[in-house]
């Protein structure tokens, strides 16, 4: 019966997810590659219908305006020359152009002046020999990865080499490349698509919140191949940090900021030439090497000043020597500052790959405890759940130090280190209770423990990612940011 009463507790969670959206989810739809090429084709048709020009018109006329259809239409309608120009495209005479090389023909490419076989060309009447021309459509389309406004191959000539003309010439694998390039180009130019960024995934997700609100919204989204990531900047989950400041944290981790701070913290500049001195002894009476000046290690006051008192510095509160001594200071406490947020950030991430590797020995309790107990496979399987919420509570907690290192401190930075604190413990409860080994007539009181803790863990995370969505979203949360970079 216990176990009924947790597993209905997670059900239960589980229908009141789907009944109301919490604070810090957001709407998406994940789109299959058929779905995306569906999606190109029937705006090219609704297009054509509507301008009276081709399908492959019509695309190259959406691509160039980033397929906008309300835009190109309205613009179609003022401007319908200029438009045309911009995308490259004549409706005078736009036919594909592959025939029998004329008598005298020569190709500007390669100079071959033979009389047989096939030129390529244009409206603009620059024609090229087949082989030429196909190999310069390849070279665009296979190493320069270009699809949207290949041009003709004449030097300063701005035509667009239309879709038919390449299909005919390029040979079939260029031609796979080549409708791959359209689909990532059509996702990179529509703002509410992106790319699931899992290997071997060929999926896209439709996001319609518009960029301007990823300051307070952190747009996470799950594809239908089981990956989770952030629409705002593609990398993995962050929540819940804005892309800003995950961004001016993996700078700061990545630079030489905080290599500047130890510097800061653990040499002095001599205050007469500013060059950077390390004490290498234990004597308080310095000397720069490059400018002779004598200063005061603990003071750095000028070392004629201390009188009869040399190596017994009693000045901490002269004004000649507050203002270096506050600097390095200040240095310092940045620098133990940056490691305390950095050191746990670090570590969640470290612990979560190894709760990855949790997997392999999750499988093997989960057979251990099949044999030794009456248990199913499908009844064990509570294991598999909870390494799968200890590995995102790991990175949730993860992203929670780098956004309290930005926090601004406050009675609301209290409330959020509670959470981030409530959410931690029962974490490392979870990571402990799944390492204990396995004894046979302990299994059903464990796998209590673990169905509760994990539910526990999943709530703690709720509320961790709630308080913080619902202080963004009301302008609660100060930063230690400058306004404009958030």
């Amino acid at each position: 019966m216990e176990y009924e009463q947790a597993e209905d507790l997670d059900f239960a969670d589980t229908i009141s997810e789907k009944q109301q959206k919490k604070a810090y989810e957001v709407d998406f739809t994940v789109l299959p590659l058929s779905e995306i090429v569906a999606t190109q084709s029937n705006s090219s048709n609704q297009v054509a219908g509507i301008l009276g020009v081709t399908q492959d018109q019509a695309a190259a006329l959406l691509r160039t305006f980033k397929w906008n259809k309300e835009r190109l239409i309205e613009r179609y309608m003022e401007t319908p020359e200029e438009i045309l120009e911009q995308a490259g495209l004549d409706l005078s005479d736009n036919h594909t152009s592959i025939q029998k090389r004329p008598k005298g023909f020569v190709c500007t490419i390669c100079f071959d002046d033979d009389d047989n076989g096939s030129a390529v060309g244009l409206k603009c009447g620059h024609f090229f020999c087949q082989p030429c021309y196909e190999q310069y459509l390849t070279q665009k389309v296979a190493e320069e990865g270009e699809c949207r406004r290949i041009l003709c191959p004449e030097s300063g000539c701005s035509v667009v080499v239309d879709e038919p003309t390449i299909l005919k010439v390029i040979e079939e694998p260029i031609v796979k490349k080549y409708r791959k390039l359209q689909d990532k180009a059509y996702v990179a130019d529509v703002d509410t698509l992106r790319w699931c960024p899992a290997p071997n995934c060929e999926n896209a997700v439709e996001c319609r919140l518009s960029h301007s609100s990823f300051s307070i919204i952190v747009p996470t989204v799950a594809c239908a191949c089981g990956s989770k990531f952030c629409f705002g900047c593609g990398l993995g989950d962050h929540q819940p940090a804005q892309c800003s400041l995950v961004k001016l944290w993996l700078k700061k981790c990545a630079d030489d900021s905080e290599t500047a701070n130890w510097i800061s913290a653990n040499t002095k500049e001599c205050s007469k030439c500013q060059s950077t001195i390390e004490k290498n002894g234990g004597c308080n009476h310095m000397t720069c090497r490059k400018c002779k000046y004598e200063f005061c290690w603990v003071c750095m006051g000028p070392w004629t000043e201390h009188g009869t008192n040399w190596y017994n510095c009693n000045r901490f509160d002269e004004s000649s020597s507050t203002d270096a001594r506050d600097q390095q200071a200040k240095s310092r406490a940045s620098l133990e500052r940056y490691l305390h947020y950095y050191n746990r950030f670090a570590n969640h991430e470290q612990s979560a790959k190894l709760d990855r590797d949790l997997y392999t020995k999750t499988e093997k309790k989960m057979e251990e405890m099949q044999r030794t107990s009456d248990l199913s496979w499908i009844e064990v399987q509570f294991l598999k759940k909870a390494v799968d919420v200890l590995t995102t509570c790991r990175t949730t907690l993860q992203w929670t130090y780098a956004f309290a290192f930005y926090l601004a401190k406050n009675n609301m930075t209290e409330l959020f280190e509670d959470n981030q604190r409530d959410l931690e413990v029962a974490v490392e409860a979870l990571s402990e209770l799944l390492e204990k080994p396995i004894e046979k007539e302990k299994i059903a009181e464990l796998r209590q423990q673990v169905l509760d803790k994990t539910v526990y863990v999943g709530i703690r995370r709720e509320v961790v990612l709630e308080d913080t969505a619902k202080g963004l979203a009301e302008g609660r949360w100060e930063f230690r940011v400058e306004p404009e970079k958030l």
